[in-house]
């Protein structure tokens, strides 16, 4: 019999090592792993010749099975090639290309395995071995996905896998960083994602950027994306503070997320930071630095201006950036329009700015990869005390003691303010209870050292014990106090501490709608802390309340609830919990795209399905047909998620594959895999092959 799949995987390798040989990738780590491929390919070739050359050629199923997963991994790596371009990410260049290079080792071995068994000549059995034995021994170096989950592991300063990535990738400069942000963002893969953010923040934490000689530019006046001196900073709708050239670039290339924040950005208006701005100057002043560029000048353009010396790097440079600055939608329902505060910038800068806080009753959040409630206006993270910084200069730099004499006295009024409110929250009437609640939600709208400042004040618990108050006003001023004050990621830990999970989840049960929405928020809030997850998830009465909000809440309190359940399903045990709590009946009805609810509900799904039960619930409840709608018109997100969850059914069911295909699963799929996201793409090419390969094993179990 010829043999068919033989001839088709030496027709596939052929066709690949022409285009190859064709192809010019300069860029040398993708060309090495290539190049493996290539070696491992020309150590299987001549055998495969030899068995399309026999005249009666082995017919073993086993053989040709093993011949079509090669030959669909080698057509895999020649579409690489052939979508390979210079805008791709070295990081999911070199990543793809590694696991590609482990696919064609463990399918040559297992070909070379077989075609021993088949082997009747000493002679070939000779050459087989030894084809196998050095297949078998070939190693890579130590490899990217090795360096990556190390890295992501060991997230502190001294982190040497997030060097060795840096320098494999070769990323030499600024420019590099944020080409790379915007490469690995388009590509949409969670993990490297997530690398690059480390790299980033590895960066501003360990590397020294001089400006001007001996002086070191402080972490906080760089761009969290490029790295580099901001010249003209901006606010995003997250919140977070960005060099407006670096941004606009984000942007411009289609990405409507938060950089480090992760979240969907509601606008994509960039408003001038004239705080960070006159700060910066000021620094510049102080230290008798001009820097000679046109306004709207990058930062790149800036450092050429200094000359290639005025830009040094070291590691002797170690700085914690961290960020929470991002706002409750309830929070900024407490003003409205445009609130406009004055501020007073050192006597350097000659005049007073103004800075408008932007307060929206329309503001919302939805969740993202790491979720976070959204935030419309922030200045930088955290800027150190002006106190400090006036010891260290000259004396004639009257302005930063002017500055700091008058931060002492805010921070003092400030303080003695949050005491009285405390008090107020412990002692007072129902009436002062109330209004000192409404005073620390309105205090902690926008600020991230009031957050802080009010949290460490001891606030929390008597707040929290207002929860039980039965005067409804009160109730929704505290938990939306509480939504704010959980923004900081100090507070997290604290607010958890106190015992916060029984009152949210009394106001869950008892509170009016806004409560409710608010008390889910804060749960969703606190749930970003693993730790914090774990013990929500172990309140079996949370999960059963989050449930119930989510079935019977109103659009918002549906939504709030989807995203701290979402952030629960992380943990694994509470996987099986959310199930039990018949979270699942209702997801499948919000699958209907009349609802509103779709990205939230299949996102949801993708984390149960990984669980038997939830697997169970789904198909029980209706779900696969409407999954297989999502696929086929649902949004980038949701076809991705959707598919997600039918490759789960799939491939722990052979009796849910079959309602799956019942269900026309297979044109949506197949057009997910040419045009979605490269997850989604992955994702429906696994289902695919998988329904390929049972229906072969079909076949041969009815030839049999």
């Amino acid at each position: 019999m010829d043999p068919v799949p033989v001839r088709c995987l030496l027709n596939s390798i052929s066709r690949y090592l022409h285009l190859v040989a064709c192809q010019t990738i300069r860029y040398n780590p993708i060309q090495t792993r290539i190049g493996n491929v290539v070696h491992l390919l020309n150590l299987l070739k001549p055998f495969l010749d030899e068995v399309v050359d026999c005249k009666t050629p082995p017919d073993d199923d086993c053989l040709n099975s093993a011949c079509e997963d090669l030959d669909s991994v080698v057509n895999q790596a020649r579409e690489f090639l052939e979508d390979c371009s210079p805008k791709l990410s070295k990081l999911f260049g070199v990543f793809h290309c590694e696991l590609l290079l482990e696919k064609v080792q463990t399918c040559s071995l297992k070909i070379t395995g077989i075609l021993l068994q088949l082997s009747q000549a000493s002679s070939s059995v000779q050459g087989v071995e030894r084809c196998m034995e050095e297949i078998e021994c070939f190693k890579q170096e130590r490899t990217l996905t090795e360096h990556i989950n190390n890295a992501l592991r060991n997230q502190t300063d001294d982190n040497d896998d997030l060097d060795s990535i840096i320098q494999m990738i070769g990323l030499v400069s600024n420019q590099d960083l944020l080409k790379e942000s915007i490469a690995v963002e388009k590509e949409q893969m969670d993990q490297l994602i997530d690398l690059v953010s480390c790299i980033r923040e590895h960066m501003l934490k360990t590397e020294f950027l001089e400006v001007a000689k001996g002086v070191s530019t402080p972490p906080y006046f760089r761009c969290p994306l490029s790295t580099e001196l901001m010249v003209d900073p901006v606010i995003v709708a997250s919140g977070q503070t960005f060099d407006r050239t670096s941004i606009k670039e984000w942007l411009d290339n289609g990405l409507a997320v938060c950089p480090r924040t992760r979240q969907v950005l509601s606008h994509q208006e960039l408003i001038p930071n004239y705080t960070v701005k006159a700060m910066i100057e000021s620094w510049l002043e102080a230290n008798n630095i001009t820097l000679a560029v046109n306004s709207g000048a990058d930062a790149s353009s800036i450092a050429n201006n200094m000359g290639s010396n005025d830009f040094n790097r070291t590691e002797s440079f170690r700085f914690s950036l961290r960020s929470s600055s991002f706002t409750s939608r309830s929070s900024v329902e407490a003003g409205n329009g445009f609130e406009k505060v004055k501020i007073n910038v050192p006597a350097s800068v000659s005049k007073d700015f103004e800075i408008f806080e932007l307060s929206s009753q329309e503001q919302s959040y939805t969740h993202s990869r790491s979720e976070s409630v959204c935030s419309v206006v922030s200045s930088v993270d955290y800027v150190p005390s002006l106190t400090s910084e006036t010891q260290s200069l000259p004396m004639n730099q009257q302005s930063y003691s002017e500055a700091s004499t008058n931060e002492c006295s805010v921070q003092t009024m400030m303080t003695s303010h949050t005491i009285k409110l405390v008090e107020d929250l412990k002692t007072g009437s129902n009436k002062e209870k109330t209004a000192a609640a409404a005073e620390i939600r309105r205090l902690t709208i926008n600020s991230v050292e009031n957050r802080v400042h009010i949290g460490r004040c001891g606030a929390i618990t008597p707040l929290l014990s207002l929860l039980y108050s039965e005067e409804k006003l009160t109730q929704e001023q505290a938990v939306t106090a509480l939504l704010n004050l959980s923004i900081s990621e100090v507070n997290k830990a604290m607010i958890v501490e106190a015992g916060a999970i029984e009152p949210l989840v009394h106001v869950l049960n008892t509170g009016n709608d806004r409560t409710k929405e608010n008390s889910a928020a804060t749960l969703f809030s606190l749930s970003v802390v693993q730790v914090n997850r774990e013990r929500i998830g172990q309140c079996n009465a949370a999960i059963h309340a989050l449930v119930s909000l989510l079935g019977k809440g109103t659009l918002r309190g549906k939504k709030d609830a989807a995203s701290a359940l979402f952030n629960l399903s992380i943990t694994h045990e509470n996987k099986a919990r959310i199930v039990q709590a018949k979270a699942v009946k209702y997801l499948v009805e919000m699958l209907d795209p009349g609802l509103e609810m779709v990205d939230k509900a299949v996102a949801l799904l993708a984390n149960l399905s990984g669980v038997g039960e939830g697997r169970q619930e789904i198909v029980r409840g209706g779900g696969v047909p409407l999954l297989v709608e999502t696929v086929d018109s649902g949004s980038g997100r949701g076809k991705e998620n959707a598919a997600s969850v039918l490759l789960q059914l799939c491939l722990n069911s052979p009796k849910f594959c079959t309602l799956v295909l019942q269900e026309g699963a297979i044109p949506p799929l197949v057009a997910l895999s040419q045009s979605g996201t490269q997850r989604a793409k992955e994702k429906a090419q696994q289902l695919l092959s998988h329904f390929r390969n049972q229906r072969g094993a079909r076949m041969k179990k009815g030839r049999s």
